[in-house]
């Protein structure tokens, strides 16, 4: 039972998550954005919810009492996720769109890391399984993650290149990290 539990609140989170990108993404096509990296986008809809269906069938049938530890590292990685949607305000998607004339962020966790958000996903895809005992889940789709990265990571990079001509600020501007 725990392991559907955790499916509905992560399903739930993620719904949620979608509805904020729609948003931003029609904000962000009605000034001009061009999108980058949409050959793989597909990857993320075929990832996510094969982990959390793994780790609600791995969390079942393994029947291990809920890790508090994992829980409580769970909550904090909502937490810095949410700290990076903020952040980006209208620019966060699941996408990556470059809107003409933003500026790009350098506030928030972005003063410390490049990609936060793919920190935090990363650190999700590993420890949110672990709260239901779901190892191998987290251990398995950790690299396939990595390997959807590989691709993710770059095609983002080649976009904010093709934007380094404008000018920088704090605070809000082009990155539309997940």
């Amino acid at each position: 039972m725990p392991s559907i539990i955790l499916l509905l609140v992560v399903a739930a989170q993620r719904l949620l998550e979608l509805r904020i990108a729609k948003r931003n993404e029609a904000w962000a096509r009605s000034r001009g954005a061009k999108e980058y990296g949409r050959e793989h986008y597909w990857m993320f809809f075929v990832l996510h919810p094969l982990w959390m269906l793994a780790f609600t069938l791995e969390g079942y049938f393994r029947d291990a009492p809920v890790q508090g530890w994992a829980v409580v590292a769970y909550l904090i990685l909502q937490l810095l996720r949410y700290s990076v949607i903020s952040t980006l305000g209208p620019y966060w998607n699941t996408r990556i769109l470059i809107v003409p004339g933003g500026q790009k962020v350098t506030g928030g966790l972005y003063r410390f890391l490049k990609h936060p958000n793919y920190v935090v996903v990363a650190l999700e895809i590993l420890i949110t399984p672990l709260v239901v005992g779901a190892w191998w889940t987290a251990l398995v789709f950790s690299v396939l993650n990595a390997l959807v990265m590989r691709v993710r990571i770059p095609a983002e990079e080649r976009a904010l290149r093709e934007y380094e001509g404008l000018p920088r600020a704090e605070g809000r501007g082009p990155r539309a990290n997940r």
